[in-house]
């Protein structure tokens, strides 16, 4: 029997400009390059509380050992946080989140300019401004700048790259999750862009996860090339989270396996910076969609 031979069915890969090199810029004069190769962010929270790793590293030296170990197993940045942020966590003031990540940023912190990028996790203006101050690099906001937009100008005053999260809590979303994702990021963007950041310093994080059921994670998986255009990069934080649980049927420590496979799935959408638990799975699922998107721009560079 003579089997009829077609054309080979193409990879679904976004398309090739979202891979181009660009280059994110810090503060303390660093940069970051994204675009041709995927980059990580690892999650160090400073909390008694955090749905997957409260507790662990919750005194200063158990932090600054985690975080240099994800920087020496491939983290090209590490996110530093002081407050859960999980449904029905217990609020922290600004006085304890500070003393809960001031000293791990300034251990962590190299003037020389080698040292992991660091970035601090919180929504405060004020615990922003004095993390940038001990050596942090980037501002992440899991409020997307709407929750006190002061944090948008102590961003711009030290040169900040910053991370805008969306985030559905607190309020009613729209129904399509796409266009909800637009008007949010419309409202967050218009503070940073009248605080003055510059569009090299913007990452753009659709909050997987926050006040997103199964159904809507998954779509927002589906539809995430669609991010594209607002002309940002993407950052992708599906780590350990609830809807991986479910599809998987995995408590929290076991969710690992299934992150990394949504990596890979939103590496080959464009994602361009990946926040996850565990570095070495991660860095191993990447490197190979690194490797199949490169392939399939070298064969057809104009239509991935």
């Amino acid at each position: 029997m003579k089997v009829a031979v077609g054309k080979a069915p193409r990879m679904h890969i976004a398309a090739p400009v979202v891979f181009a090199q660009r280059r994110l810029a810090l503060a303390h004069g660093r940069h970051l390059d994204i675009g041709p190769k995927a980059r990580i962010m690892g999650i160090v929270n400073v909390t008694p509380d955090s749905f997957s790793d409260g507790g662990q590293f919750a005194n200063v030296d158990a932090a600054v050992s985690a975080a240099r170990a994800m920087a020496d197993e491939g983290a090209d940045i590490v996110d530093i946080g002081g407050e859960s942020t999980r449904p029905g966590a217990d609020p922290v003031t600004a006085i304890e989140e500070q003393r809960r990540v001031l000293p791990v940023i300034e251990a962590l912190a190299d003037r020389g300019g080698q040292g992991p990028l660091l970035s601090i996790d919180t929504y405060r203006a004020e615990t922003a401004r004095l993390a940038l101050k001990a050596g942090a690099h980037l501002v992440n906001d899991v409020w997307g700048l709407q929750r006190e937009p002061k944090i948008a100008n102590v961003a711009a005053d030290a040169g900040a790259c910053i991370c805008i999260m969306h985030n559905g809590r607190d309020r009613t979303p729209r129904t399509d999750p796409v266009a909800d994702q637009f008007a949010w990021f419309d409202a967050s963007l218009t503070i940073a862009r009248t605080a003055g950041i510059a569009t090299d310093r913007i990452l753009v994080d659709p909050g997987f996860g926050f006040a997103k059921d199964v159904a809507g994670n998954l779509a927002l998986m589906g539809r995430f090339a669609e991010l594209h255009g607002l002309g940002l990069p993407l950052l992708a934080g599906t780590s350990r989270k609830r809807f991986i649980g479910a599809i998987t049927g995995r408590d929290v420590d076991g969710r690992d396996a299934g992150t990394a496979a949504t990596s890979v799935l939103l590496r080959m959408a464009g994602a361009a910076v990946f926040r996850v638990h565990t570095v070495a799975i991660n860095r191993d699922g990447l490197a190979i969609a690194d490797a199949m998107v490169q392939w399939s721009l070298s064969r057809d560079p104009d239509h991935a």
